[in-house]
């Protein structure tokens, strides 16, 4: 597939790739809607359009988390989109990803990637696709291991599922319930996801407030 003038190169596969192929083509791609992937000699780009669903489903699960966190009186910085690179050696574009706790240190504000030679990773990240779940819980999941991440939500966007992966020492488990957010319980997100299907956002942000408090 085309994707930029002068390149050609097949999306929402993983490819073999050296780190310097990648910088390259994550350079030329930089002013392109393309999520970026690297991991163990290997990279994919994803093209995908972002339709209703998937806007819908991202804006529901940061109403969720970033409410918990207001009304639980967590510290937290949410990003989204952003792009994290371990020079030739990992890189990662998750939809939404967020810092938590009460020391982490936020990275400058540029549109360059991440430095995670220089900054802690995210603790959460999460993941939203219908098509690109099963890597999303294969590679991303091995790549997520791996870089550092505590917690990696994926979400379903065709059934509203949410399966929800608790990291430590580069293995992963499901949980039920998040253990960077005590007390929220992933069936919760699911809940809110399905109301989105008939409420609009005031009636959900007035749930959510109502349960959390």
């Amino acid at each position: 597939m085309i994707i930029a003038p002068s390149l050609q190169l097949e999306t929402n596969i993983w490819v073999k790739s050296s780190p310097e192929q990648f910088l390259a083509i994550a350079d030329k791609l930089s002013h392109l809607k393309a999520k970026i992937y690297y991991h163990r000699g290997y990279m994919r780009v994803e093209m995908s359009p972002v339709g209703p669903l998937h806007a819908r489903q991202n804006s529901i699960i940061s109403k969720v988390i970033s409410l918990y966190a207001t009304v639980k009186n967590i510290r937290i910085v949410e990003l989204v989109n952003a792009s994290f690179r371990q020079l030739a050696i990992r890189e990662f574009q998750p939809d939404l990803s967020y810092y938590i706790g009460a020391d982490f240190e936020l990275p400058p504000r540029t549109n360059t990637p991440i430095n995670l030679n220089e900054f802690s990773p995210p603790r959460l990240v999460v993941e939203i696709g219908a098509s690109s779940v099963n890597d999303d819980l294969g590679t991303k999941r091995l790549l997520y291991e791996s870089s550092g991440i505590q917690e990696y939500w994926v979400i379903d966007a065709s059934s509203d599922n949410v399966i929800a992966f608790s990291i430590s020492e580069g293995r992963s488990g499901t949980v039920e319930e998040s253990l960077i957010l005590p007390g929220l319980a992933i069936s919760l997100v699911e809940s809110a996801l399905k109301r989105s299907q008939t409420e609009d956002d005031g009636a959900i942000n007035r749930w959510l407030l109502q349960t959390f408090s």
